[in-house]
């Protein structure tokens, strides 16, 4: 009888360990920034177009920095790489302390620019890293373990924003009413109040930083296998000319920029539905947190669902799913809508491992490159979520302005998500006929 290999070999039981321990490290990252998008709007008083660039800047960062840090990990080493990427997490974030004492949106999106550098280095390194550890015909299974964790870190990253965040804005605070307290002040009283309120978003940032240093230096002083090329030499020339006519890394690295503008305009956005519907934006994070939730659950079934079904026809399935549950968000009135886009969460935990998996597949050497392209495809999460904010900007900064196809644009907006699920599901389509 024959048996299933291994997911993780027990030689590498420790590198697999450590290395996925930073997948809930950036995913941390992730969920703390998503509702920094509603606080910077409201303490700078934005329109949704400016606030939507906290994500332009933060997901630009992978775009910019993903390519070169594939050049540095093929010249150095993995573990240089993580250690490199650890550096420029840090220094990101402690660079909100000099935003604040500025009051610079602009330094804010500089600092969270730096920040992804450092988290563009650990995805093109762990990624790739996590489907090598074990044999490839369990590359996608270990992949979606290690990606378990991502979640993990998530709902860390949102307790601390509606905790230590939201919870403290004085901007958020109102009257019996309901009405904005901040929106009554004069320009003095305002101005103290978004001191307060910067500072506020500032600490959790700067001690983010100082704990992303004590993991460089413990990670600097174990040793790990390094998987490292004994020559250094990049060969991108003839490398690239060999991916280019890969149509799996092709379409998949186009699928994955389509999923991550979904993943993000849905974990972004989820904070202007739920305040349309009369939710205020501390008690939107319960809402944020069930998809969250819904999403680590889903990460686990899936795991354990790709040990008796193919990638792809797993892939096609909940591609419907998600198209389904965004069609009840625009569509649905009320909290029906809101439950289902919390739903979309479920359907998208498959996603980006997956895609990343079978663009990977086979890629042997070449996959170091070849990530950081996958890498690069996270520019989606800034592109996708400033055009669904110009959308909510069609009849002024509310939410429900305007009314399209019958509902306000606030749901309106949700046809993006729709779009690249839809894009997503052709990938998978095309994928299981060719038995991929």
């Amino acid at each position: 009888m024959n048996q299933k290999p291994a997911l993780v070999p027990k030689s590498l039981l420790l590198p697999f360990i450590l290395i996925t321990s930073l997948f809930a490290l950036w995913g941390f990252a992730n969920d703390i920034t998503n509702p920094m998008v509603a606080a910077f709007k409201r303490v700078l008083e934005l329109n949704n177009t400016q606030a939507s660039w906290v994500q332009l800047a933060f997901y630009g960062g992978y775009f910019t920095m993903a390519l070169p840090a594939a050049f540095f990990i093929k010249k150095y080493s993995y573990k240089t790489g993580v250690l490199l990427g650890l550096g420029l997490y840090a220094l990101g974030a402690v660079l909100f302390y000099p935003a604040a004492a500025w009051e610079s949106y602009g330094f804010f999106l500089a600092a969270l620019y730096i920040l992804t550098f450092g988290l563009a280095f650990l995805e093109t390194t762990a990624n790739p890293y996590i489907l090598s550890m074990g044999p490839e015909a369990t590359a996608t299974q270990r992949l979606n373990l290690a990606q378990a964790f991502n979640p993990m870190g998530a709902l860390a990253g949102l307790f601390v924003a509606k905790t230590f965040i939201l919870n403290s804005l004085q901007s958020n605070n109102t009257d019996e009413n309901g009405q904005l307290l901040y929106d009554t002040l004069d320009a003095a009283s305002k101005a103290l109040v978004k001191s307060n309120d910067l500072m506020v978003i500032r600490n959790p940032y700067v001690i983010l930083g100082l704990v992303v240093l004590a993991i460089l230096v413990v990670i600097s002083l174990v040793k790990m296998p390094e998987n490292k090329d004994s020559h250094g030499k990049v060969d991108f020339g003839p490398t690239m000319k060999r991916l280019v006519k890969n149509r799996n890394f092709v379409e998949g690295t186009l699928a994955q920029m389509f999923y991550v503008g979904a993943q993000i305009m849905v974990w972004t956005y989820i904070y202007q539905y739920a305040e349309s519907i009369g939710i205020t934006t501390y008690h939107a994070v319960n809402y944020a947190y069930a998809s969250l939730g819904v999403f680590l659950v889903g990460r686990w079934v899936c795991t354990a669902l790709l040990r008796v079904m193919p990638a792809a026809k797993l892939l096609s399935g909940f591609s419907i799913l998600a198209m389904a549950f965004t069609l009840g968000a625009i569509f649905l009135p009320g909290m029906t809508g809101l439950y289902s886009l919390v739903g979309i969460s479920f359907a998208m935990s498959l996603m980006f491992p997956t895609i990343y998996g079978i663009a990977l597949e086979g890629l042997g050497e070449d996959s170091k490159f070849a990530a950081a392209f996958l890498v690069m495809a996270i520019v989606g999460g800034a592109i996708m979520p400033t055009l669904q904010g110009m959308v909510l900007d069609l009849g002024g900064t509310g939410y429900t302005d305007v009314i399209i196809l019958g509902v306000p644009e606030v749901n309106f907006s949700f046809a993006l998500p729709l779009i690249c699920f839809l894009m997503v599901w052709l990938f998978a389509i095309r994928v299981k006929k060719l038995g991929s």
